[in-house]
């Protein structure tokens, strides 16, 4: 396809956001002709045409939307590489929907279902955006955060190590060994069946909080005190486990921009969860069994 300036400028609309002009190398280095800086560039308007295909047109805003629901790794490549390529892309799907239009496939039935599936989702993803963006704002995110994380009280937290064997009689044995003051450490990495903590770091579990673990293990580790080795093996569906207890303290509080985007979509799942509450309050709804018959319904409040 031989490319036009309706293509460059194109390229020149999407390096708004994420891309790169390809006009800003030429335009850092060309000599100025004037002492006052030179005018901005009208904006491309996003009706202009790119192509036409049996007469259907192709714009800038179809080529622009095209580029946003690209994943970010293909979003990287130059414009003067990825227009084409999306202009040729758009070119082929125009292509393909009037070759089926022809043949009437539209009116298929699994067609027709699938169209009007596809343009209902659309229909409710764009209800649940407009009633739901307005609500993901800063003061939101920050409220959420004051609410769920920063009032909240600190949970407590064990830093432990272990080492994990088939047999209560191996586990007894390695207990033996270690209050005979043989290193914790070095018996993991030789004797646990737990290869990666062992393998890694001597056995080393890290800081977790009791419902991390299985509820065995968090019971005696979180009744045991620091530097204490268990003197009974602690069973659970891996195999036998000797525990030592370095630590324990009162998990540290969350930094908002460390749980930024994890509220975020938290709060996103809140709102969803609410606007469809309040959409289902508003209808009528009969569930039925096998046989047809209504098992529940209820009051239409609209």
């Amino acid at each position: 396809m031989k490319l036009s300036y309706s293509i460059l400028a194109c390229a020149t609309l999407l390096a708004g956001s994420a891309f790169t002009s390809p006009f800003a190398h030429a335009q850092s280095t060309a000599p100025a002709t004037s002492s006052s800086a030179p005018a901005a560039a009208p904006a491309p308007n996003p009706g202009m045409v790119i192509a036409t295909v049996n007469g259907s047109k192709i714009t800038l805003g179809d080529v622009q939307q095209a580029a946003t629901n690209l994943p970010p790794q293909a979003r990287q490549i130059q414009p003067s590489m990825l227009v084409p390529l999306l202009v040729n892309q758009l070119v082929d799907q125009k292509a393909i929907q009037i070759a089926a239009n022809k043949e009437g496939l539209e009116n298929k039935p699994a067609v027709k279902a699938a169209m009007e599936t596809a343009a209902n989702t659309a229909l409710q993803n764009a209800y649940l955006e407009a009633k739901v963006a307005p609500q993901i704002t800063d003061a939101a995110l920050h409220d959420y955060y004051q609410t769920h994380y920063a009032n909240k009280k600190p949970e407590q937290e064990v830093h432990a190590r272990h080492i994990l064997v088939d047999t209560e009689s191996q586990a007894e044995d390695i207990i033996k060994q270690l209050n005979k003051g043989a290193d914790f450490g070095k018996l993991a990495a030789k004797l646990s069946k737990d290869k990666g903590s062992a393998t890694a770091n001597g056995g080393d579990l890290g800081w977790f909080k009791k419902g991390d673990m299985l509820p065995a293990f968090s019971e005696a580790a979180f009744s045991m005190k620091p530097n204490t080795i268990s003197q009974k093996p602690v069973h659970t569906q891996y195999g036998y486990h000797v525990i030592q207890v370095l630590g324990d303290r009162a998990a540290p509080i969350p930094t908002f921009d460390q749980m930024h985007d994890q509220i975020h979509q938290e709060l996103i799942r809140e709102k969803v969860r609410q606007v469809v509450q309040q959409a289902e309050s508003q209808v009528q709804i009969v569930h039925f069994d096998a046989q047809g018959k209504p098992l529940s319904t209820t009051p239409d409040k609209k």
